[in-house]
């Protein structure tokens, strides 16, 4: 809607994990790296946690999008899966053939998923699972997932996992029931979320690869918007966006913090009275009060 507006070519801050747009801050950089590190160099388990909204979507897709090397990777998006579905989807992931009457017995599926192993460490091909939202993992699933990276050569785990979730997957393996996984995660890596700094070059990075030639927002802002924001990704991008329409709505090239406050407050549901809210309450208005005239005048001339 305000693209042409602003000059840009596209929406800036979508929600989507689009790679394109993946701000290269030191800590982001830094969990990219330990996640190219899980699928290529170590075995067994890595851990990727961060609070809602932090990127950890974002980071995935862009790992994906690299394409690493001699690596496959299964990508399982739904871990709220029963014990065979979830085989089932790595095999379909990765392309394993399984017979249509096996597919719900976990002996056949780990038999399957085994010699695809062997056959892919035979090959020099390294195999991934990266498991998103695995907070939610059930614990027979993680159990599972614990005997999967059993099958090893004398030299190296035949599969690598990459378990990513929200901070409750730390205290999940904190358990005295998951201890085994536990002890067999050899990276743990948790992304906080973005400083001031951080929040001024993510905004002004996204506008620029949506097109921008311009400074959008005022220095204070970016500030008022990491403020608002709390340096999360995701929420500073839906408060930027709702900021931008409304100065759209307001018919300013330039985005203010009180805009931001105001944008903030309606993504939050508290949205104050702000110059844009009241338009179609000041167009309400002035048509009553426009009637009402009118109807005095019609009276006052009858009267007359």
């Amino acid at each position: 809607m305000y693209q042409a507006f602003f000059g840009l070519d596209e929406p800036p801050f979508s929600i989507t994990p689009d790679p394109r747009y993946l701000f290269p801050s030191a800590r982001h950089a830094e969990a990219l790296a330990h996640l190219v590190y899980g699928v290529s160099e170590a075995g067994g388990f890595i851990q990727l946690t961060g609070e809602v909204g932090t990127g950890k979507t974002t980071l995935v897709r862009s790992l994906l999008a690299r394409e690493p090397s001699g690596v496959e990777i299964a990508l399982i998006l739904n871990p709220r899966v029963t014990v065979p579905e979830f085989l089932l989807t790595i095999c379909e992931e990765l392309g394993v053939a399984v017979p249509q009457d096996s597919r719900g017995s976990i002996k056949a599926l780990v038999d399957a998923l085994t010699a695809h192993l062997l056959a892919s460490h035979a090959a020099g091909r390294r195999v991934a699972v990266l498991i998103d939202e695995a907070h939610l993992l059930e614990r027979d699933v993680l159990e599972q997932v614990r005997l999967l990276t059993n099958l090893e050569t004398p030299t190296r785990k035949l599969l690598q996992v990459i378990l990513i979730g929200q901070p409750e997957l730390r205290d999940l393996l904190a358990r005295e029931d998951m201890r085994q996984v536990a002890q067999r995660i050899t990276g743990r890596h948790h992304l906080e979320p973005l400083s001031s700094g951080e929040t001024v070059a993510y905004v002004r990075h996204r506008l620029r690869v949506a097109g921008a030639t311009r400074e959008i927002f005022t220095p204070s802002a970016l500030r008022e918007l990491h403020r608002q924001g709390g340096g999360l990704p995701r929420l500073v991008n839906v408060i930027a966006d709702r900021a931008l329409l409304g100065a759209f709505a307001a018919d300013r090239h330039e985005v203010s913090p009180a805009l931001v406050r105001a944008a903030a407050a309606e993504v939050s549901g508290e949205a104050p009275v702000t110059a844009w809210s009241l338009l179609p309450w000041a167009a309400a208005v002035a048509t009553l009060a426009l009637c009402a005239a009118g109807g005095w005048w019609a009276w006052s001339r009858l009267a007359h």
